[in-house]
């Protein structure tokens, strides 16, 4: 390929890099993975005949869910022998840059189809009509009606769950933090919800817990440990924003790590903390 053809095919494609990211991570939950799928759908454009495609989004998008889906297939094989929950790759915003698909639903997506997961997202979320979706998956359009409409009532919870205003929220972190990290444990009980939450993924490769820990008594017991015995070495918080869509904050720990904090909040209470702590999944906030 000529040098002027490569400039013209990134000339073409790098207008659509957001969008087509976007949708590869919410279809993953990767954002290394992702971006391995975008590299691969440019070369893919690159030798693509470009004068005959007339709509360079719906292609390029055609691409990259096909590509995420073939992903999707050797992802789940991988998934089920993670080691501990496993949680999306975070992605941290503003406020001003609310998610459209916060971290309680792309948890529920896990659950659905690689196909259904591509017809909500498709749908539900991008808002693209059934019949360029029905050409993308390379199904008819009333199959497509159904993938969606299947995955729509498994996902329906977590799409209603998260309500709170973010700037509200996101105050509700920075008090989680404070209060956490401080050892001041009844301000930090106060915050939880009776049926509260935490989710931790260590994937192997550092400590966190194997499974859920369910219930007010046990995580208040887990976070009284944690400011007795590991918080005193040195919490540094980084940054206070959006994860996945919901408040939380970004910190590094005293064994020099990154770690991610996501909240979700109902009623004025803290329902589930999610916490990151894998390295390999924290590499691109450094």
């Amino acid at each position: 390929m000529l040098p002027s053809e490569q400039t013209d095919a990134a000339a073409s494609f790098d207008p659509l890099r957001q969008k087509l990211m976007r949708l590869a991570y919410r279809m993953l939950g990767s954002v290394t993975d992702a971006e391995d799928m975008l590299q691969e759908a440019f070369i893919r454009w690159m030798r693509a005949d470009r004068r005959e495609i007339r709509e360079p989004e719906a292609f390029l998008r055609r691409v990259v869910t096909r590509l995420c889906l073939d992903q999707l297939k050797s992802a789940r094989l991988k998934r089920e022998t993670y080691i501990g929950p496993w949680l999306p790759e975070p992605v941290v915003e503003d406020e001003d840059e609310p998610e459209d698909v916060t971290l309680p639903l792309m948890l529920a997506l896990e659950r659905l189809s690689p196909l259904e997961r591509a017809a909500l997202l498709l749908h539900d979320v991008f808002g693209l009509p059934f019949e360029e979706i029905a050409e993308t998956l390379d199904r008819d359009v009333a199959a497509c009606r159904q993938l969606a409409a299947r995955a729509r009532r498994n996902v329906r919870d977590a799409r209603t769950r998260y309500t709170i205003d973010a700037k509200r929220g996101l105050e509700m972190a920075e008090a989680f933090f404070k209060a956490s990290r401080s050892g001041d444990m009844t301000a930090l009980s106060a915050m939880l919800a009776a049926d509260v939450g935490l989710h931790s993924d260590g994937g192997g490769k550092r400590s966190a817990a194997i499974a859920p820990i369910l219930g007010h008594q046990a995580v208040m017991k887990v976070h009284t440990y944690l400011s007795e015995k590991v918080w005193t070495q040195g919490s540094d918080l980084l940054r206070v924003g959006l994860v996945n869509g919901l408040p939380g904050f970004v910190t590094r720990e005293a064994d020099g790590e990154l770690q991610t904090t996501a909240l979700e909040i109902a009623d004025g209470a803290i329902t589930a903390i999610y916490v990151m702590r894998n390295p390999d999944k924290l590499r691109h906030l450094h």
